[in-house]
């Protein structure tokens, strides 16, 4: 058997349903060299035996003990048990097409300044149809297939889909692996491989049938609240090379745009003022920061960065709109966090 040019990492924990499907769709694909190291992370159902199962009839799949601590344990345990050049994820209840490594590969040996990828993704529900929240937030992925455009759209949320990913191995030992912490540790993944210098960008491809389960994680466990998805975006947004050290124009008072501020200032940012429509909130103080209205604006400030941090459909495009208009340029003046 030839050497594996990708380990896909693969934690499974109560997943008997599926996880046959799951790790069948990565061998039937059409990069053949391949390892999957499926890790059983203190399943009390099945799992352990359909594992077993498909090492036994494929010598490409390898079953570790995960000991029920958890996902971000059990996905270090597999990255430190890889070789290849590049790792992916794969989810135990997901569905990868069959060019998924073979295109993830390839991109990522085409372009040396990648640290990873992503896929297209396709979300699907076997109960009722997908929200139209998540449609929305997998076409806003699927769209992400530059690295300029992802970069751009880093803060906005988390850019990549998990399971879709393929990583360079080295780039991601030297940031330490997945870490540990009370927020979505994929999320702060990809903000600091960037932060780094590596360019990542989505496969403009839909190469993975993502599932849209209501026992995901990121459904029922508090890391991945909204709340904490904003921390991460202001761990790095404070130290991003648009916004250290410079004075701090927030435009949106709502709970994401004050909770982020809140964050900011935690981590030593400097907030000088905000931006809001609002008539009522127009020329008050919020934590003593005082609101002025878009009219306010004018030339983009030298010395001065914009945050946009209003999360309601369709606004981010207004604002990106507003202040082009007025010669400000998204990434040197400007940066849209929500």
């Amino acid at each position: 058997m030839q050497p594996p040019v990708v380990t896909v990492l693969l934690p499974a924990r109560n997943a008997e349903r599926t996880v046959a499907r799951a790790v069948e769709s990565l061998l039937e694909g059409t990069l053949r060299e391949i390892r999957v190291l499926a890790v059983d992370d203190g399943s009390t159902d099945g799992t352990r035996a359909v594992l077993d199962g498909l090492a036994e009839r494929d010598a490409r799949v390898e079953v570790l003990e995960g000991g029920g601590r958890g996902l971000v344990a059990a996905l270090n345990l597999a990255l430190a048990h890889a070789t290849s050049p590049y790792v992916a994820r794969m989810d135990a209840d997901d569905e990868a097409l069959p060019r998924r490594l073979e295109a993830s590969v390839a991109a990522l040996e085409a372009d040396p300044g990648l640290g990873g990828v992503g896929t297209g993704v396709e979300m699907f529900r076997e109960d009722q149809p997908v929200s139209p929240s998540m449609r929305d937030y997998a076409a806003w992925l699927n769209g992400l297939t530059t690295p300029e455009r992802l970069h751009r759209e880093r803060f906005v949320e988390s850019p990549i889909c998990h399971p879709s990913v393929c990583l360079r191995r080295e780039a991601v030992v030297a940031a330490g692996g997945w870490e540990h912490g009370d927020f979505p540790e994929d999320y702060d993944l990809w903000l600091k491989l960037i932060h780094r210098g590596h360019g990542m960008h989505n496969v403009p491809e839909v190469l993975l049938r993502w599932r849209d389960s209501t026992e995901r994680l990121t459904r029922t466990d508090p890391r991945y609240a909204h709340k904490r998805f904003i921390w991460v975006k202001a761990r790095y947004l404070a130290r991003s090379r648009e916004v250290a050290g410079r004075p701090l124009t927030v435009w949106g008072t709502g709970p994401g745009g004050l909770t982020l501020t809140r964050f900011l200032l935690a981590e030593g940012a400097r907030v000088k003022r905000f931006i809001d429509v609002h008539p009522r909130k127009v020329g008050t103080r919020i934590h003593g920061i005082p609101v002025d209205a878009p009219e306010s604006l004018g030339a983009p400030p030298e010395d001065t960065h914009l945050i946009a941090a209003v999360g309601v459909r369709g606004i981010r495009d207004e604002i990106r709109t507003a202040l082009t208009a007025l010669g400000w340029v998204e990434g040197v003046h400007f940066t849209c966090a929500a």
